[in-house]
């Protein structure tokens, strides 16, 4: 080796030095850029992705530069005096280097950020599509970075391709099925045609909750069954699927009632209608619910347990209607803040606007029951949201809601846990998505002329996703169908429409217990009005 050296023209070594020299101070200048220049600047930015991505490619880029540096410097050198084991060792580095750089960018940058965006969006991703990601995408990228390497240092490779090219399509015909499930979970996933938790109709009639999307089938549990069936996510891709919770989350339930003509039928139309306003599980103006709500449901043994249901529901629906007034003066005067926005950004928001605006803002938070906490961060002012507690706005109001819910006599052990975990995941996005326009409104830059859509976007996020009010499209009606014979005997068809208020509580059985409730009631008055009649 030092004989080697010593044929090594000095013109060479003195270059080789100062590249050397000059790559070495390149080094320390890029070192105090990233760590010291752009951090400072990123850490003024209102989002910390800038900053994440830094601290996280800093050394790898700074090891990348030095290496890269090395390659120049000794480059110089004719290809029969460089050692051939060093330029591959440090073209090997590099990509080293690359590879690492670029699966920790995918693992800690892109996946972390595109799950906070699937949270803020009640998207599917997270559940399936993040983790077949995260296992698949950093497996790729160190296979190629093993290939690239084992070629800088010589290996012929054309062989192994080969082999691997005839492995690979004889691999992708036996399990053609499976891929296919796979990448249909995909678009299934990325489509969204429905979201955990929906109700469903398959093509055969059959209906349950979907559960979960997975790699290769999709799990539903069906209600008449009361189990879960899996189902290949390439069939389910090929169906026609009814979503039952859309576009409002409620499940629809049609009841049959066959009615003697001797019957007033108006009388009865009225009755049944009243008998389901009645029912404290079924959807329907508060207010008619509340008139009806003693009316019904007494039988003669006095039943205690649908007493004690009644005085709940009573105060549960109550508690819903207050929920829904502070929900409607929080969207008007959401919509009073798009307004006021909108005339002042004709001409561009000034410090003074926007001031006012903030202060409107906070308002409406106060009355969700946010409030504003600034904080000195790295000599800045960073805005924070957190609960006031107050039981008289919207999240305390909602909590004692389904807290009182809770108190249900026909739930089970396992409902304790779903409705609060529904309801706590609501909260905490309403106070992400209130978070964020917060500090648009705060620190609009060039985004000004966007602040109205972005409180567009929240009326119509609390309309549609957060709570719904009751509308008229959920008042429970009653319809004649026409008539039907009988053994001789010719009945008149009516069918109660109406909706539940979830059908997820009492292991998916909710609407049954209700509708059966509820066709009793029925049978019950009919009889009691006309005893001679038999229904």
């Amino acid at each position: 080796m030092l004989t080697a050296l010593t044929v090594i023209p000095l013109r060479t070594v003195g270059l080789i030095l100062g590249k050397l020299a000059i790559a070495s101070l390149g080094a320390c200048l890029l070192y105090i850029f990233l760590f010291y220049g752009l951090r400072s600047i990123f850490r003024k930015f209102e989002s910390d992705i800038a900053l994440v991505t830094l601290n996280v490619s800093a050394y790898p880029i700074l090891t990348i530069f030095i290496l890269v540096s090395l390659k120049v410097a000794f480059g110089d050198l004719a290809a029969g005096d460089t050692p051939s084991w060093f330029e591959r060792l440090l073209t090997a580095s590099i990509i080293v280097a690359v590879s690492y750089g670029l699966i920790q960018l995918f693992i800690q940058v892109f996946i972390y950020y595109l799950k906070d965006y699937a949270r803020q969006t009640e998207a599917m991703w997270d559940n399936v599509l993040f983790p077949l990601l995260e296992g698949v995408v950093p497996f790729v990228i160190f296979i190629l970075g093993s290939v690239f390497v084992l070629q800088s240092f010589g290996v012929d490779l054309t062989g192994i391709w080969v082999t691997l090219g005839g492995a690979t399509f004889i691999i992708g015909f036996a399990v053609k099925d499976i891929l296919a499930n796979f990448f249909s979970g995909i678009v299934l996933l990325i489509d969204t045609p429905f979201q955990f938790g929906d109700i469903i109709e398959l093509e055969n009639g059959s209906i349950g909750m979907l559960r979960k999307i997975g790699v290769r089938v999709t799990q539903v549990y069906m209600f008449d069954d009361r189990c879960e069936v899996y189902i290949p996510n390439s069939v389910l891709q090929g169906q026609s699927i009814t979503n039952l919770s859309r576009p409002i989350p409620h499940y629809f339930y049609a009841l049959p009632v066959e009615v003697p003509p001797e019957c007033d039928l108006e009388q009865i139309q009225q009755l049944m209608l009243e008998i389901v306003f009645a029912h404290p599980d079924t959807l329907g103006d508060i207010e008619k619910k509340l008139a009806y709500i003693d009316q019904f449901y007494n039988p003669s043994n006095s039943d205690t347990h649908f007493s004690y249901k009644k005085n709940m529901s009573r105060q549960r629906l109550i508690l819903e209607n207050e929920v829904n007034i502070k929900l409607e003066d929080i969207e008007q005067a959401l919509e009073a803040l798009m307004v006021m926005i909108q005339f002042a950004e004709k001409g561009g928001l000034d410090g003074e606007e926007i001031e006012t605006i903030q202060q409107e803002y906070e308002e409406i938070l106060h009355q969700i029951g946010l409030e504003v906490f600034r904080e000195r961060q790295n000599k800045r002012i960073v805005f924070k949201l957190q609960e006031n507690e107050s039981p008289d706005t919207l999240i305390g109001l909602v909590r004692e809601w389904y807290r009182l819910w809770l108190r249900d006599s026909n739930l089970r052990d396992e409902d304790q846990y779903i409705l609060p975990d529904e309801w706590e995941r609501k909260i905490e996005l309403l106070k992400r998505r209130f978070q964020r326009v917060f500090q648009k409104i705060s620190n609009p830059h060039r985004e000004e002329t966007r602040l109205d859509d972005y409180v567009m976007d929240l009326v119509k996020w609390l309309r549609e996703r957060f709570k719904q009010a009751r509308s008229q499209r959920q008042e429970p009606k009653i319809r004649m169908k026409g008539t039907s014979q009988y053994e001789g005997f010719t009945l008149i068809k009516f069918t109660i429409e109406f909706y539940i208020d979830n059908a997820k509580l009492e292991d998916f059985r909710r609407g049954n217990r209700v509708s059966s409730e509820i066709y009793q009631e029925v049978m019950r008055h009919i009889k009691d009005a006309y005893p001679k009649v038999k229904p």
